[in-house]
């Protein structure tokens, strides 16, 4: 399994503290059946540029790479960006992508979004080359009028949900319909720790199989698979 949303490199934001605790993330992640995990820390331009950004990461990730083993999942890294008016016009974003994608995982504001937010997306793609990947949408889902999440939608816009989203009652039942519907794309974590934000992305898929059965899953991960060559 792909988690596409984490927060497990070490002191980069408010998810793992210390490596320690990244190795402790990792390997709970492999216990639940992940090979493979987008490391996302949270980048904002008010208060970095993007070379500031990697030369952390870099060292996040140097903790890491000697303490790793063939039990550990694979580390791609990336960003999870949070959105801000101009990013469209930004000609460095492509270097926070996850892995060797064209992937960017996005951060949306909470609010309604304007036509001008909702364009700047479309031309993400349009003039980088980027495919945007917008982060955990169950949190805007009821801020935005349906035909947003359409025009998003039929224009290649990748949806990411996180696990919590298919355990919790009161949103399963929709996680499961926006699944089987094509509305959602990947599965995240987006982990802070083993205590108050932990990974489940275990018991998501789990629920996803019983439901939906094993090949779905599986055509899942071929999918997520199939995108890291983009």
């Amino acid at each position: 399994m792909i988690d596409w949303h984490s927060h497990i490199l070490p002191a980069m934001d408010d998810g793992s503290r210390d490596p320690d605790e990244s190795i402790a993330m990792l390997r709970e992640l492999a216990r639940q059946g992940v090979d493979t995990v987008a490391a996302t820390p949270h980048f904002y331009a008010n208060d970095e540029s993007p070379t500031q950004f990697l030369a952390r990461r870099t060292r996040a990730l140097e903790q890491l790479y000697w303490r790793t083993d063939a039990t550990i999942p694979r580390i791609l890294p990336g960003a999870e960006v949070r959105y801000y008016a101009g990013i469209a016009s930004r000609d460095d974003l492509r270097s926070l992508c996850i892995g060797e994608t064209g992937l960017l995982l996005v951060e949306m504001p909470e609010i309604r979004w304007t036509t001008s937010t909702v364009q700047e997306l479309l031309e993400l793609s349009d003039i980088h080359g980027i495919f945007p990947v917008l982060a955990h949408i169950e949190r805007y889902l009821h801020l935005q009028h349906a035909d947003v999440w359409a025009q998003l939608l039929d224009s290649g816009i990748r949806m990411q949900v996180n696990a919590s989203y298919f355990l919790e009652w009161r949103t399963r039942r929709k996680a499961m319909s926006m699944l089987t519907e094509g509305s959602i794309h990947f599965l995240g974590s987006d982990c802070h720790n083993l205590t108050t934000r932990p990974p489940r992305i275990g018991e998501a898929y789990a629920r996803i199989a019983r439901k939906l059965g094993t090949e779905y899953v599986a055509q899942m991960d071929a999918y997520g698979r199939a995108m890291l060559t983009e």
